[in-house]
């Protein structure tokens, strides 16, 4: 009876192209639970793969799967804001999605960039429960929308830093490099964010401030009343921009390192280091030693998220801990020498 459930499977699958548990259900009489074990099955043994989530998951031959991710250019998500990862949720639409296929790698990273530290804000700073976001690919754009339901952005701003009305807290985020948590972050994630979009809108309570780098100019606008916050990000997919020239125009400086030797061999655990979560995952356990050296031997580039998280806010709470590095080519050494240049 089993092969005889991963027989129709299969058959039916290369027949139709694609197909969700509830076909086959329909086809045998059996549950959906019962048969639900039969494609996770087949989806283990590496022979067919989901695609898409919730009432558009719908499973395609592994061999077909590169096509059919293609076809998936837009993708929606509803998340608890516990123990969130902005990484993982990345990730997972990359995986799930067509979005990142074949995109010119100066405008992935600065999407990567852009998402992470937008969805990072709002897990660390709205005090939501619920994050919505949203991503989507056109002929010659991308955007995505990052959505929280808590305090919002400018009157966080205002209520940290006892300014008398939401316009001044726009004014104070307009200065860049601000932020509400000192210990916790630079603020430099708008702030970098703002540069590297072709159009930036963060909008909270009733106004929205526009970054338009098409335009070359800052706009505040009023808008519907809204709870929380609203962060739009678009970029054109041909866009000639680079996230380590934005990263070098806006800093300089001198610094110091030191030596150490308990190595963590990045790149055997992966290949893009752009998001506080990836540092936190990363630094799990190594309290435990007395010295540190990451070597970034194969890493073309850090976010200023992560390094931050390491050589920064780590370090702070770590202090009689030694972190150093090897093998970090002039990007990774210019972000790591920003972070450490800060404490």
């Amino acid at each position: 009876m089993v092969k005889d459930i991963k027989k129709i499977i299969l058959d039916k699958i290369s027949k139709n192209n694609k197909l969700r548990v509830a076909d086959i259900a329909e086809t045998t009489g059996f549950s959906r639970a019962y048969i639900n074990r039969f494609f996770q099955e087949l989806n283990k043994d590496g022979k067919i793969v989901l695609i898409g989530k919730a009432n558009k998951a719908h499973y395609v031959l592994a061999k077909k799967a590169g096509d059919a991710k293609k076809n998936v250019l837009s993708i929606r998500r509803i998340l608890r804001n516990v123990n969130l990862s902005e990484d993982v949720v990345l990730d997972e639409i990359k995986a799930n999605s067509g979005i990142f296929i074949e995109l010119p790698k100066n405008t992935a990273n600065i999407l990567d960039y852009a998402f992470t530290e937008m969805l990072n804000n709002a897990i660390e700073h709205s005090k939501s429960k619920k994050i919505t976001v949203f991503i989507n690919r056109k002929a010659n754009v991308i955007n995505f929308e990052v959505a929280d339901f808590g305090i919002g952005i400018f009157k966080n701003i205002m209520d940290k830093k006892k300014l008398n009305n939401e316009i001044e807290a726009i004014q104070d985020l307009l200065k860049g490099k601000q932020t509400t948590e000192p210990k916790k972050h630079t603020g430099e994630g708008v702030f970098f964010t703002s540069k590297a979009a072709d159009k930036l809108i963060i909008q909270g309570s009733d106004k929205k401030v526009i970054f338009d780098n098409v335009l070359r100019d800052v706009f505040i606008k009023d808008s519907s009343k809204i709870k929380g916050t609203k962060i739009n990000f678009e970029i054109f997919i041909n866009s000639k921009k680079d996230l380590n020239d934005i990263f070098k125009e806006y800093s300089k400086g001198a610094f110091e390192f030191s030596r150490t030797n308990v190595i963590v061999e990045l790149f055997e655990i992966d290949n893009v280091y752009i998001s506080r979560s990836q540092a936190r995952r990363i630094l799990v356990g190594l309290e435990k030693f007395k010295t540190i050296v990451l070597d970034f031997k194969g890493v073309e580039t850090i976010g200023q998220g992560f390094a931050d998280e390491v050589f920064r806010v780590w370090q702070s709470h770590h202090p009689k801990i030694k972190i150093n590095y090897q093998n970090a080519n002039e990007n990774v050494l210019f972000m790591i020498k920003r972070a450490i240049k800060v404490k």
